[in-house]
């Protein structure tokens, strides 16, 4: 007689990933010398009147309630209108899906729960899908935006939040960024995190930690 299979369900893994320079190519001076045109301010006075006094920090923490009022804010300090779709086309125009690491997600995602965690705010949140229409593919409705957990990487609550939210301990989560300052605040939560490099293997450290919880956690 063969031995007893144990039924008991496993875990579920949560595998977490940044956006930019992970998933995607974000080329920052693409968006910003869009603005520069549209506004009619200098790359100089665009990053004094929103980045360098912290109110994309503050957005990318949750202090704006929803996209309308984030763009609100940064009409005002443009002192100009600036259309959503305008906005969007700007951010989107900078992006450009990188097809290893996406395939990574797609891996990942064999195993467990996948989802985004990106230091953007609410706006940016509405535009996600169709910016990048195959992180909309593989994360369904978990695009998250660190905004939507009220702080953003690398402060340790924005993890533990993610984590509460998804309802996955700390241990069975893998997490990629290509900040190290953010993969040291997942790790100390506790989380498996990964520095992402330029030429980092993203498909070869995910399947790495899915060995790595089958060793530890054998289904039979």
């Amino acid at each position: 007689m063969g031995g007893i299979v144990n039924q008991t369900p496993v875990p579920p893994l949560l595998f977490l990933f940044d956006m930019d320079e992970v998933l995607v190519h974000y080329d920052w001076r693409v968006r910003m010398e869009a603005l520069a045109a549209f506004t009619g301010h200098d790359f100089t006075e665009l990053r004094r009147r929103w980045w360098d006094c912290g109110n994309e920090a503050r957005a990318e923490a949750g202090h704006y309630a929803d996209g309308d009022a984030y763009l609100a804010a940064f009409e005002d300090a443009m002192g100009c209108d600036v259309p959503e779709a305008e906005w969007a086309r700007f951010r989107g125009a900078a992006m450009t899906e990188l097809p290893e690491r996406i395939e990574a997600v797609r891996i990942a995602a064999e195993h467990g729960r996948v989802g985004l965690l990106t230091n953007n705010g609410p706006l940016a949140g509405r535009w996600i899908a169709r910016w990048a229409p195959s992180l909309a593919q593989l994360f369904g409705e978990h695009l998250d935006t660190t905004s939507n957990f009220g702080a953003r990487k690398p402060e340790p609550e924005v993890f533990t939040r993610a984590l509460e939210h998804h309802g996955v301990p700390a241990e069975r989560t893998f997490f990629a960024d290509d900040m190290p300052i953010n993969v040291e605040g997942a790790r100390s939560v506790g989380i498996h995190a990964v520095l992402v490099e330029e030429h980092t293997d993203l498909r070869q450290a995910v399947r790495a930690f899915v060995a790595q919880q089958r060793e530890a956690s054998p289904v039979a």
